[in-house]
């Protein structure tokens, strides 16, 4: 069916700018022509944007929810087991409706905690389900790991200071038998079997370098070339990363990628942060993209991702909100306006335009999703985009201000009206139309305070484990 959206504004590229007082006609899912409106628009003023990307999350409860606060990765990946998905569906559906209503037409789902409640690949399909049900695109991944389930080494020394009945149940939680990588491929292969589709792209998801072996690691990239598969990998998001890094890669982990073919264009690389001059350049000649989660990197404590020296060298850069937006609302387009003014420039040296930003982090992060086309609002393009109240942007209107310039000074997600993808109304007035939100959570919160009771052991060992999380962190990867 045919339809119409009448714009005050449209945001078409960064090459075409700003058009003013158009309608935009889309029909079976793509955008038919964009054409001037016969008469000025007339009600209330919107603007039209390409919609937006999260490139890099893993579709989880909200953290702080579960006391994991403030505290780094090595300790908060632990504890945030207690947010463990209760039902796949729903909390898939709950993470990716607010994906939707902050204006997003695609998202990455590393998935690194199954529920354990029912077979991976019957998990894998509920949350495409989710998926469907929002009306949203996906990547996914399910992120696999062989070594370090605990520490980066040998776990003894910190499971020898709990208790029999701590140790007990940290070991029951954290430590299980390893994946073979013949598996895991086989597993990736079964699950693309029955998800994969124009609007679910199955990817690899190696979790991290330091928790896969080198065997693990070097099967990803062999599948990956073989297939064109995509790959979506944590690399060097915390100091003890890069220290752990440096003791078992002595010549440089990113030249091992490099050297195992692990590098290339199907490649999309979070978080990034301890990445040196030397491995940036590696990354952006492979044609590899990093995601950087600007907010999560703050709440963790991880540190500021080079992000202005990677796109200087021509890397590839897209963004994400890694469960972790500031206020925890999955708000990518506030996650963009942070990270364009964080590394938006220096005194009077710009590293990007607003308007270059804006479409270089949805065009990099549809290329990491695996959606179709750029993002640009052209003739043949994909019907994705997002409308937002312009008079609200533009409350003053004193005198005449570029529309992205204010967006990238002021807006965020309240601002946005309607989400279209693939040609479907997936947010109107602020609602998501496939499924109940307010609804979804509110059964979640129930479930999650009964489940709750089941993982008091986790909570009764914290306090132990936590003292001696830091104690082995501190004594064997000193980062000084």
């Amino acid at each position: 069916m045919a339809t119409e959206v009448a714009a005050h504004s449209l945001f078409s590229s960064s090459d075409r700018g700003l058009l003013d007082n158009v309608v935009l006609h889309h029909d079976n899912g793509l955008i038919r022509s964009i054409s001037p409106a016969t008469s000025p628009t007339t009600g209330p003023r919107s603007l039209i944007l390409p919609a937006f990307v999260n490139a890099h999350d893993h579709a989880r409860p909200t953290a702080s929810s579960f006391c994991a606060l403030g505290m780094p990765l090595e300790s908060w990946i632990l504890r945030s087991a207690l947010g463990t998905p209760v039902d796949p569906y729903l909390t898939a559906a709950s993470a990716l409706a607010r994906s939707a209503r902050a204006g997003c037409a695609a998202m990455m789902v590393h998935y690194t905690r199954p529920s354990g409640t029912m077979p991976l690949v019957e998990e894998a399909k509920a949350i495409a389900r989710a998926a469907s049900d929002v009306g949203i695109r996906i990547a996914f991944a399910l992120a696999v790991r062989d070594q370090n389930p605990v520490v980066y080494g040998d776990s003894e020394p910190v499971l020898s200071e709990l208790s029999d009945d701590d140790r007990k149940t940290i070991e029951e939680l954290f430590v299980r038998a390893p994946m073979p990588p013949k598996a895991y491929i086989e597993l990736t292969d079964a699950i693309a079997s029955v998800i994969a589709g124009p609007k679910v792209d199955v990817q690899l998801g190696p979790a991290g370098v330091q928790w896969c072996s080198k065997p693990l690691l070097e099967a990803v990239a062999e599948n990956s070339a073989q297939t064109g598969r995509r790959i979506h990998m944590h690399l060097l998001e915390t100091i003890y990363q890069r220290a752990w890094a440096d003791q078992h890669f002595p010549d440089g982990i990113v030249r091992y990628l490099r050297d195992i073919g692990f590098l290339s264009e199907r490649l999309t690389l979070a978080h990034c942060i301890h990445a040196r001059p030397d491995e940036i350049e590696m990354i952006a000649a492979s044609g590899a993209r990093i995601v950087t989660n600007f907010s999560s990197n703050m709440h963790l404590r991880s540190g500021l991702a080079p992000i202005a020296a990677a796109h200087r060298c021509g890397c590839a850069i897209a963004v994400g909100v890694d469960g972790l937006a500031l206020d925890e609302d999955d708000d990518v387009l506030r996650e963009m306006r942070l990270v364009q003014m964080m590394h938006g420039g220096l005194g009077f040296q710009r590293t990007w335009t607003a308007s270059e930003f804006l479409a270089l982090a949805i065009a990099n992060g549809r290329k990491a999703t695996g959606a179709p086309g750029t993002g640009e609002l052209i003739s043949g393009a994909p019907a994705d985009f997002v409308t937002l109240d312009l008079d609200r942007l533009d409350r003053d209107q004193i005198i005449p201000v570029e529309p992205i310039d204010l967006l990238f000074a002021r807006g965020n997600a309240s601002l946005l009206r309607d989400v279209v993808v693939d040609g479907r109304l997936i947010v109107s007035e602020a609602r998501c139309t496939g499924v109940d939100l307010p609804g979804i959570e509110n059964e979640l919160r129930g479930i999650y305070r009964a489940n709750a009771k089941k993982l008091s052991g986790l909570q009764r060992a914290w306090p132990a484990l936590s003292t001696s999380l830091q104690s082995w962190f501190e004594a064997h990867l000193d980062c000084r």
